[in-house]
């Protein structure tokens, strides 16, 4: 038998990760295969999925606590079949919530558990390294600050760097995506992303409309450009933007395409999240911001220990872009710190000069280097195969 690895993905950035991981294992050892959860990407480049990666994403923590039952199911029905029948390895790609206690148990029972993406512990419950130490026979690391801190707890660490780095070019061509848009080149574009999920642009379509009409207003030639990940989202913004008047803006509504919105832009104004890394690897200045109920607020807050939330302030380690969240997200400041970018050409140089190190220490090769941590764990699976076939 061959090299067997299990795998669980949660959600389309994980998805996409473990594909390219897949093909990266897959040149160093050839013939393995891989089987677990994923998805269509995971799928493409020949993994088994059981059962769909969409099946683990929840949406806050309502969300979580409605569909408990289900995933705590699947969860445990996933650990009976890899204890009766043990891969060579198993690795989990984000999903920590869900996949560190599957994690725990398989590497309690001898099977290797490499845990891909650290979980945000320099951000919140950093009380989470004694259980992750018990969990985790590796940690692969995206950012370059995470490693010290497993390695202070026992952790076997690697840094892979960010795949986004990887794939993002270091000189975003502006002009070029301007062109392919029909977008003049002389007049300010404004990228406005109010997130991938249904109840971020809920929360934030109101507000990200306001924002645009008072940029309008200030600076008259100005486009708007607003990427959306799905349907729902889309119905959701344009509900939106005919509730405050806002068919005159000169807004044009993408599907998807974040990337392409962002590299047009003179200025991006988002959501917290990764976009907010993808808009600092293509250079871009931009003003974070988030609304979310009160109660759940209160609780982000209680839990942070960080005075940042935005990628870009993290791995700066000072604010530098603005950050305006909850109450501080008034569209008059948010507008004014959009315009305060434009205006201030010496500062956005300064900025890109700081995105433009950020890229290069991010970008690893990360799926090489993730594999290269591995390999290891899979080193005496393939001796005992190779002296098998030599006996």
């Amino acid at each position: 038998m061959g090299i067997r690895i299990a795998m669980v993905a949660g959600e389309a950035s994980g998805d996409l990760l473990a594909s390219h991981l897949i093909r990266a294992l897959r040149n160093r050892v050839p013939g393995a295969t891989f089987f677990g959860i994923g998805g269509p990407r995971m799928e493409s480049v020949g993994f088994q999925a059981h059962w769909p990666c969409e099946r683990l994403a929840v949406h806050g923590y309502v969300d979580a606590l409605k569909r408990y039952r289900e995933l705590s199911g699947i969860r445990r029905q996933l650990q009976r079949d890899l204890l009766r029948d043990p891969p060579d390895a198993f690795i989990g790609v984000d999903a920590p919530d869900f996949n560190l206690w599957l994690e725990r148990r398989l590497k309690a029972a001898g099977i290797p558990a490499i845990h891909f993406v650290s979980p945000s512990i320099w951000a919140w419950r950093g009380g989470r390294l004694k259980g992750i130490a018990r969990s985790v026979s590796h940690m692969l690391c995206l950012f370059p600050f995470e490693p010290a801190l497993y390695e202070g707890a026992g952790v076997p660490v690697s840094y892979v760097g960010h795949p986004f780095a990887d794939e993002l070019p270091l000189e975003p061509d502006r002009d070029g995506m301007r062109e392919r848009y029909g977008l003049p080149l002389d007049v300010p574009v404004f990228a406005l992303l109010p997130g991938s999920r249904q109840s971020e642009v809920r929360n934030l379509a109101d507000l990200f409309i306001d924002v645009a009409k008072r940029l309008h207003d200030r600076f008259p030639s100005a486009r708007f450009l607003v990427p959306l990940a799905t349907r729902e989202t889309r119905e959701i913004f344009e509900e939106a933007l005919y509730r405050h008047h806002g068919g005159e803006l000169p807004l044009r509504i993408l599907f998807g395409h974040a990337v392409d919105a962002m590299t047009a832009a003179d200025v991006v104004l988002v959501a917290s999240g990764t976009a907010t890394l993808e808009a600092a690897l293509l250079k871009r200045p931009m003003v974070i911001t988030y609304r979310v109920g009160p109660w759940q607020y209160k609780l982000m807050r209680r839990l942070a220990y960080l005075p940042w939330v935005g990628l870009p302030n993290i791995l700066c380690r000072e604010t530098v872009v603005p950050e305006l969240l909850q109450d501080a997200a008034d569209p008059a400041a948010i507008a004014e710190a959009m315009a305060a970018w434009l205006d201030d050409a010496p500062r956005r140089k300064a900025l890109e000069a700081r995105f433009r190190d950020m890229h290069l220490t991010l970008r690893q090769n990360t799926a090489q280097r993730a594999a290269d941590a591995i390999l290891p764990y899979l080193k005496k699976s393939l001796s005992w195969n190779e002296n098998r076939e030599s006996a």
